[in-house]
C-alpha cells in the first residue's frame, strides 16, 4: 500500500504502482508525476524510470473504500509483438503475422474480436504445418474444416491433445453463446502456445531424424 497526497490536507492510499512500462515495456520503478480525479476514482500520471523512455503514462485506480484504490489499467502505449522462431516462421509465415494483428487489437482492448484472430491464427499454423508434412495432400488439408484436420491429419498425440482443446476456445470466440464459461483469452493463448511448442518439437525430430539416420 502507498500513501498518496492528494493535497488540500487530503491523503489517500493506493494498492500498488505499475511495475511495467507500457511504451518500453520494461520493468521498472515509475516515478510520480501528478494525480487528477476521475468518475471511477483517480488517475496517478507516471513517469518511465528507464532512462532510454522516460515517457509519460496513465494508471488508473477505482475507488474500493473511501480515499483507497486500486489499480485496474493502465494507459495504452506501444504493442510488443510476440516473437517467433525461425523454424514456426518458416513453417508457417502467416501464423505469425495473424497472432500479432490479434495481439494489437488485444492490446488496444478490442477483445470482442481479438479471439477470432487467434482462432485465425491457428488454423493457418495447424494447415500449413500438415502441407508441409504431407505437400501431396494440400488441396485436401485447405478446404477441410479445422477440426477434421487435427482428428484425422495429426499423428503426434501431443499436438492433436492442445490443439483440439485450442480449437474449442477458439470457436467459443466466434460464437454467440460461449460453452467454456471458466475460460478466456488467456487461456485460448497458452493452449496457442503449447501448439507452437508440441510443433517445433515435431520439427526438430523431423530434422534430427533427416540429419542423423539409422
Amino acid at each position: 500500500m502507498i500513501e498518496i497526497n492528494f493535497g488540500d490536507h487530503r491523503k489517500g492510499v493506493v494498492d500498488r504502482f505499475p511495475n511495467e512500462c507500457p511504451y518500453c515495456h520494461k520493468i521498472i520503478s515509475p516515478i510520480l508525476i501528478t494525480h487528477n480525479k476521475s468518475s471511477k476514482g483517480v488517475e496517478l500520471i507516471f513517469s518511465c524510470s528507464n532512462q532510454q523512455c522516460q515517457k509519460a503514462f496513465i494508471g488508473f485506480y477505482a475507488s474500493e473504500q473511501l480515499n483507497n484504490f486500486n489499480l485496474f489499467d493502465v494507459s495504452i502505449g506501444e504493442v510488443k509483438d510476440v516473437v517467433f522462431s525461425e523454424n514456426i516462421i518458416c513453417i508457417s509465415p502467416s501464423f505469425s503475422k495473424i497472432y500479432n494483428q490479434a495481439n494489437f487489437a488485444e492490446q488496444n482492448k478490442l477483445y470482442e474480436i481479438c479471439g477470432v484472430g487467434y482462432r485465425k491464427a491457428l488454423e493457418f499454423l495447424i494447415k500449413d504445418f500438415l502441407i508441409m508434412k504431407n505437400p501431396e495432400n494440400e488441396k485436401s488439408i485447405k478446404i477441410k474444416a479445422l477440426g477434421k484436420c487435427i482428428s484425422e491429419d495429426i499423428e503426434d498425440v501431443r499436438i492433436k491433445m492442445v490443439a483440439k482443446r485450442a480449437v474449442w476456445l477458439g470457436n467459443d470466440e466466434t460464437h454467440y453463446v460461449k460453452k467454456w464459461l471458466n475460460k478466456d483469452l488467456n487461456d485460448l493463448k497458452s493452449l496457442i502456445q503449447l501448439t507452437v511448442h508440441w510443433i517445433e518439437m515435431v520439427f526438430y525430430s523431423d530434422e534430427l531424424e533427416k540429419n542423423m539416420p539409422e
